[in-house]
């Protein structure tokens, strides 16, 4: 049985938010490392080390959803909340920083 479309339109709000969110991240920290966003000093390693954890809780998350026979859907939202959830802490972490001075 095919998903619902309202089920289809969630979920591609959620990648694209997922999506939109990494790259305003991506910005916040360039513009950081270029001097013109005030980020804080182990933001470099921050990017680095955030990353091993939230992709390993992703696939595992993911693949106890598929274990469990779930739909794809389901399986793709299993993935996609802990990578959603670092990703908006991120944004709005450096958001709140502002312009250097």
């Amino acid at each position: 049985m095919p998903p619902h479309p309202y089920a289809l339109l969630g979920t591609s709000v959620r990648v694209a938010t997922l999506a939109l969110e990494a790259q305003a991240v991506v910005a916040y920290r360039a513009m950081g490392m270029a001097g013109i966003w005030a980020v804080c000093q182990s933001e470099k390693r921050l990017m680095i080390e955030e990353k091993p954890p939230d992709f390993l809780e992703s696939w595992l998350a993911a693949g106890f959803a598929v274990m469990g026979m779930k739909p794809p859907l389901v399986v793709l939202e299993a993935a996609l909340s802990p990578l959603s959830r670092t990703t908006r802490a991120n944004r709005e972490r450096l958001a709140q920083n502002g312009f250097k001075q």
